[in-house]
């Protein structure tokens, strides 16, 4: 495996409790494969609409979850999962039940049926070289202040895509023009 993998998850924390989460999953390689932004919001295209629908089916899927929050950009997805103690439906029509024995199952097992799932439909959808960056960047909410801060820093994500993404597109930029410069250099030798 990966001996020198660094740990991703808060050590002795148990991720199937009762709690918020903030997870980014990202496409390998950032492939900007989900859409474009325009003019502050995201266009979805094929694959960015069945990301989005796998979202929707995650949390159908799985009652004891909540995702209030999300927004898919060209190349990630964030999203704010709520693990509930009691599953987000009704039992005929009256308070929520208890979970009564079922599994809830941790966020990286969530997150693996969100990435599973999604990667096999866009696989037949055509895209048949996408996959996901190993694991997901996640960080647990500790409190309302933190809550709300997630929850507007992904409600604004796309309105925000160019100030923080034209930086790197610089650099990446004027590496690429290097590169390329080097590549003729080398072939006039």
């Amino acid at each position: 495996m990966h001996p020198h993998r660094k740990p991703t998850r808060l050590a002795g924390f148990d991720y199937s409790r009762q709690n918020s989460y903030f997870v980014t999953p990202i496409v390998h390689g950032r492939c900007r494969c989900f859409g474009e932004i325009k003019g502050g919001s995201m266009n979805l295209n094929e694959f960015g609409e069945i990301t989005h629908k796998q979202l929707i089916w995650l949390e159908n899927q799985y009652p004891y979850i909540k995702i209030p929050i999300w927004v898919i950009m060209p190349d990630h997805v964030h999203a704010k999962i709520e693990i509930c103690e009691y599953p987000t439906i009704s039992s005929g029509g009256s308070r929520p039940t208890p979970t009564n024995g079922i599994k809830i199952k941790p966020l990286p097992e969530l997150m693996g049926a969100f990435k599973t799932t999604s990667s096999k439909l866009i696989h037949l959808a055509g895209l048949t070289e996408f996959k996901w960056q190993r694991s997901f960047h996640d960080r647990i909410i500790r409190n309302q202040i933190e809550y709300w801060n997630i929850y507007n820093y992904i409600a604004n994500n796309p309105s925000n895509w160019e100030n923080d993404h034209s930086a790197f597109v610089n650099r990446r930029s004027i590496i690429y023009l290097l590169v390329n410069e080097l590549r003729m250099m080398n072939n006039e030798l």
